[in-house]
């Protein structure tokens, strides 16, 4: 079997990086023992790969009442709508991870509406999934929706946020064909 390229897009090498890209790079895969392949397609374009690391982090490593978990459970259930292999695989990994639970991303990520999730955790994808798919239908109904969940505006903010995000992130690596590393199928799966 031939291996396929990870990006249809020239992928620098680590060496030939701006240091501060290379030094991220080197330091992931220090902690995961490898290098995901959406840091090595996205320093195509240096000054890119700065900007979108730098909303990833300020939106999925922030303190909140969104768990580490649920901001992935967002990124699962929206990437799987856009049709992302890569961001369904890489991030069900870390959700499996985050969650403790090496079932939870198949299920987010086939129907969450049947996953073993709580009702909170449900409006808050259905509410994921309509800013992914139809933010202009969003109304104050679904901002009623989330407060009875005990959801504040800056939760609601941060679930918007993760889905539109993500929204750009997964038709980047569509386009990109961007492909999932075999290190994340066999991640938290026990």
């Amino acid at each position: 079997m031939t291996e396929k390229p990870i990006s249809r897009f020239p992928v620098p090498s680590i060496d030939d990086m701006p240091d501060d890209i290379a030094d991220r790079i080197r330091a992931v895969q220090e902690k995961s023992g490898f290098v995901p392949n959406v840091f090595l397609t996205l320093a195509h374009r240096p000054d890119e790969f700065r900007a979108f690391f730098a909303y990833h982090d300020a939106l999925m490593d922030k303190p909140g009442n969104l768990t580490k978990a649920e901001r992935e459970m967002i990124v699962v259930a929206t990437s799987n709508v856009n049709q992302c292999q890569y961001c369904v695989v890489a991030h069900g990994a870390i959700l499996r991870i985050r969650a403790k639970d090496p079932l939870i991303s198949d299920q987010v990520a086939v129907n969450y509406r049947k996953a073993d999730i709580t009702d909170r955790q449900s409006a808050m994808l259905d509410f994921a999934m309509k800013v992914s798919q139809s933010a202009y239908e969003v109304s104050e109904e679904d901002f009623d929706t989330l407060r009875a969940h005990d959801f504040d505006m800056e939760d609601v903010w941060d679930i918007a946020g993760i889905a539109a995000f993500f929204g750009l992130s997964n038709r980047m690596a569509n386009v990109t064909s961007m492909r999932p590393n075999e290190e994340f199928y066999g991640m938290g799966r026990g």
